[in-house]
């Protein structure tokens, strides 16, 4: 008897399993299918700002940056992402006279510009997944039709194009946890490389909280009136494409007046005071407080419905008016190779503009051509207060950048080095300090002194992505002027270069009193910085990294804080 009610209660446990297990199944097919019809939401409810316009060169990475700022002194956690519409996977094998320099973020990726603007206005890291290329995403949709993820279906622009570029929008959000996520796509709306980003956009407001700002050009009459039919077309065009924007931004030489709002107001379907001037006035840093002044950020927060909230730009505007009182002017000389188009050297530029807010002095650069110093263009004919010889390629120029760094060691004159510039700065005291005359590089000709040689593990059939890239360890020594300069010994600073000081010279150069004050902190030791140990000169400085990556609006580059001071001091 006891054996019976034994069995009939394990047959009775064994059925409440399979009931259990049942019931399960039963709830996690509900699950799934609430899932289905409603997908699974942020942490946070992210608003969406796009930021488009009508023409190229609006200063769109301005808007968008200006725009991040208010929201971040307020509180917010912000977002940001640049859409590049060109098929490039990245902007790592494109020339600087082709689309101006190539930033390097701390994960090591290379991008567009506008991604260094970002940084130095939110004081933030951005990486890999703030840009967006029409290269990427169709390189993921090809490798995901390849892989047979889209189950037989014929894989078009839309859905499948544009679901990606959602996708990969709504990720970045959602990792970052942000409360905004604001968008710029660049190109001219009407182009045909933009429109599936701008049809991504369109559909993105169906689920998710969407605004839209469209920058428009006003150009002027020879009777300085202002014209809006340009900006007409423009608006029209992305209405077109099933966006209205809620915000105009009029790029103008003068501030937008009362008659223009209104036509704009009237045609574009814009409320008035939903209309800015963006107008031009010199300095990029005070833009935020052009915007805030004109109640930007409270237009912004009510599009959105939510409850006014006050921009905290004290500290930002007391930077800006230490520099208007400056009475110091100093001249420093960039010998580039790419100088025609000043973009090319822009973070360099804004490392400069750092200084200059910081200190409170005016810093006028002179760009030098190191081809016509080659032909023989005298230094000695200008009052250069500093000398700095930024990075680039190829054997163009050469001759004259190391004429300049000669001149600059010799004639005590404050010298600043990065990335091309340390390797000419240790090609130019191997051959007139060593008297090694055939001291190289192998990126320009074979030597028989290879100062500078390729990499380890360096393949020149892949140029994309393929460099020492991103943020590396630096270990620097004590007592040196580096380790006056950053205040401690282990240091982490951006790369991108192909080529290495050769440490096999490393001690006749430290004999001869050139001091390697930085290394890599890994097993090869790299040469990362070097100086002179000879500190009766003012200052002469050179790194493989890029400082002028890092330098930002509210922290600037140490090494560019000493070196401008080291230039100011002679003046």
């Amino acid at each position: 008897m006891a054996k019976y009610k034994r069995a009939k209660k394990a047959k009775s446990g064994k059925v409440k399993k399979i009931k259990a297990a049942k019931n399960t199944r039963r709830t996690r097919k509900i699950s799934q299918t609430r899932q289905l019809r409603h997908p699974k939401q942020t942490l946070k409810s992210t608003k969406y700002i796009f930021v488009t316009g009508g023409m190229s060169g609006l200063g769109k990475g301005l808007i968008t940056s200006s725009a991040a700022k208010l929201l971040q002194s307020m509180g917010y956690n912000i977002s940001i992402i640049k859409i590049d519409p060109y098929v490039n996977v990245d902007a790592g094998t494109m020339s600087p006279f082709e689309h101006g320099e190539v930033f390097v973020t701390s994960d090591g990726y290379e991008s567009d510009q506008d991604l260094g603007v970002y940084e130095r206005f939110l004081n933030k890291n951005l990486g890999k997944e703030h840009n967006i290329t029409t290269g990427r995403i169709y390189w993921q949709v090809i490798q995901k039709e390849r892989q047979g993820k889209y189950l037989g279906k014929t894989v078009q622009i839309i859905p499948h194009i544009t679901n990606e570029i959602q996708d990969e929008i709504k990720k970045v959000a959602e990792d970052e946890n942000a409360d905004f996520c604001i968008v710029e796509i660049g190109g001219t709306v009407g182009d045909i490389e933009s429109s599936p980003f701008l049809e991504a956009a369109r559909q993105l407001a169906f689920h998710e909280n969407v605004k839209y700002i469209h920058a428009v050009f006003i150009p002027e009459s020879t009777l300085k009136e202002q014209k809006t039919k340009i900006a007409q077309h423009s608006v029209q065009k992305l209405r077109e494409m099933g966006i209205q924007p809620n915000i105009l931004m009029t790029r103008s030489e003068t501030p937008l007046n009362e008659e223009a709002r209104k036509k704009l107001s009237l045609f574009c379907n814009v409320k008035e005071s939903n209309i800015f001037s963006f107008h031009y006035i010199g300095e990029i840093y005070r833009m935020p407080l052009v915007f805030y002044e004109q109640d930007f950020d409270k237009i912004l927060l009510k599009e959105f419905g939510m409850q006014e909230k006050k921009a905290n730009l004290h500290e930002w505007r007391r930077t800006i008016e230490k520099k208007s009182k400056a009475n110091k002017n100093i001249t420093i000389g960039i010998v580039g190779k790419y100088s025609k188009l000043e973009d090319s050297y822009i973070s360099i530029e804004q490392a400069l503009k750092h200084c200059e807010y910081n200190f409170g002095i005016n810093i006028n650069i002179e760009w030098l051509d190191a081809e016509k110093i080659e032909k023989g263009f005298l230094l000695s004919n200008l009052q250069l207060d500093g000398i700095l010889v930024p990075g680039g390629f190829g054997a163009r120029g050469i001759a004259g950048k190391i004429k300049a760094i000669e001149y600059a060691r010799e004639n005590n004159i404050p010298f600043l080095g990065l990335c091309l510039g340390f390797q000419l700065a240790a090609i130019e005291f191997a051959r007139n300090k060593l008297g090694m005359r055939e001291a190289n590089s192998t990126e320009f000709s074979k030597t028989k002194n290879p100062i500078i040689y390729l990499l380890p593990g360096q393949d020149l059939n892949k140029l994309g992505g393929t460099m020492r890239l991103g943020d590396c360890e630096c270990k620097i020594r004590k007592k040196s002027l580096a380790h006056k300069i950053y205040k401690k010994v282990n240091i982490a600073e951006r790369h991108r270069h192909r080529y290495e000081f050769n440490n096999k010279y490393k001690k006749r150069f430290e004999n001869a009193g050139m001091l390697f004050s930085g290394t890599s902190d890994d097993k090869y030791k790299l040469g990362e910085i070097l100086e002179l140990k000879n500190q009766e000169h003012p200052f002469f400085l050179a790194t493989q990294y890029h400082a002028e990556f890092t330098s930002r609006f509210e922290k600037p580059s140490p090494v560019f804080m000493e070196f401008v001071r080291a230039c100011s001091e002679g003046v």
